[in-house]
């Protein structure tokens, strides 16, 4: 029988509280928990271009505003399933994503840093400008997400399929770390060229990685639109995409348990903080200045550094202690 380890402790744990709580709390407190489960999907889909490719980008939120309008659209106009218009604003996303990876194939570090910082704001502009479609400077208004005649119309309605599917993601991503693929992707991160001379295609797993990471951004859209009716651009900015990457790099680059991990301890915190939004990004920022200096592997990450090396060091103090008894 395989032991159980810490991970799944916590996650069976995680999973106990997430069955109990439609029954235990208010409306407000299952809202928070969807927007958590949102914030964790979008982390994951970070987790997978920066963690697992190594390739930094900043257009996150982009992506998650395509998958919001394009859920919210389907469902206000064409009254669709709510499975057909996530995973169309999922597929949407993806398609654009491959193409920014194909446009910044050429791009490293700070330089795809700043095209897809690029991209994110032009996308911004285009929620806040194309009236006719989203709305603009006004938001938009969307109708409640449906389901074979099943209508989601509050917060505890739309709990269950937010968490199915925020478990769902989950299982992908661990699942993709887990395979070779991923193995691919990882032996990318750490050098285009030894992963060339290893017959691997550094440039498709690239732009892979970008059409994956845009995909999860584009569900997680979807996702919002199951438990709200209303999207602002004003929410699309910057400051989302700050949050995200402060989840997973507080989180531990590179750790799928960092990332979900770094989602919920900052989701909550930017839940706490609605009321100071004219210093969220200060904080965000002195936190993500401040584990890049002192801490840069993340908590998680950290963590298993610390065990390996004190493992490195058990066979030296056996010795030592050896020594001494002589």
């Amino acid at each position: 029988m395989k032991k159980l380890t810490r991970d799944h402790v916590a996650l069976l744990v995680l999973l106990a509280v997430l069955c109990v709580l439609p029954f235990t709390v208010t409306g407000y407190v299952l809202y928070v928990v969807n927007l958590l489960m949102v914030f964790v999907v979008l982390a994951l889909g970070m987790h997978v271009v920066i963690g697992e490719a190594g390739q930094f980008a900043l257009s996150h939120t982009a992506f998650y505003g395509i998958g919001i309008y394009t859920a919210g659209l389907l469902n206000t106009h064409w009254h669709a399933p709510f499975v057909v218009s996530i995973l169309a604003g999922g597929a949407l996303s993806a398609v654009l994503g491959y193409v920014i990876g194909f446009l910044a194939l050429r791009m490293r570090d700070i330089y795809l840093a700043l095209a897809t910082f690029a991209f994110g704001e032009a996308m911004q502009w285009v929620f806040l400008n194309w009236e006719g479609v989203t709305g603009g400077s006004n938001g938009m208004r969307m109708q409640p997400a449906r389901l074979f005649g099943l209508t989601l119309t509050n917060d505890i309605q739309a709990y269950p399929f937010v968490v199915g599917l925020a478990a769902l993601m989950l299982w992908f991503t661990v699942m993709l770390s887990r395979s070779q693929f991923g193995s691919a992707l990882r032996a990318v991160r750490e050098s285009d060229v030894a992963a060339t001379a290893m017959g691997i295609n550094a440039r498709a797993m690239k732009q892979s990685a970008f059409a994956i990471s845009a995909a999860f951004a584009g569900i997680a859209g979807g996702m919002y639109t199951l438990f709200v009716s209303f999207i602002h651009p004003e929410s699309l900015g910057f400051q989302t995409t700050i949050l995200v990457l402060t989840m997973v790099v507080v989180g531990g680059i590179g750790s799928v348990r960092g990332a979900v991990a770094g989602a919920i301890t900052f989701g909550i915190i930017s839940e706490l903080l609605r009321q100071a939004l004219s210093i969220q990004e200060i904080i965000y920022g002195a936190i993500l200045m401040g584990f890049m200096m002192f801490m840069p592997r993340g908590l998680f990450a950290d963590r298993k550094k610390r065990v390996a090396r004190a493992a490195a060091a058990a066979p030296g103090e056996a010795e030592k202690a050896q020594e001494v008894r002589a």
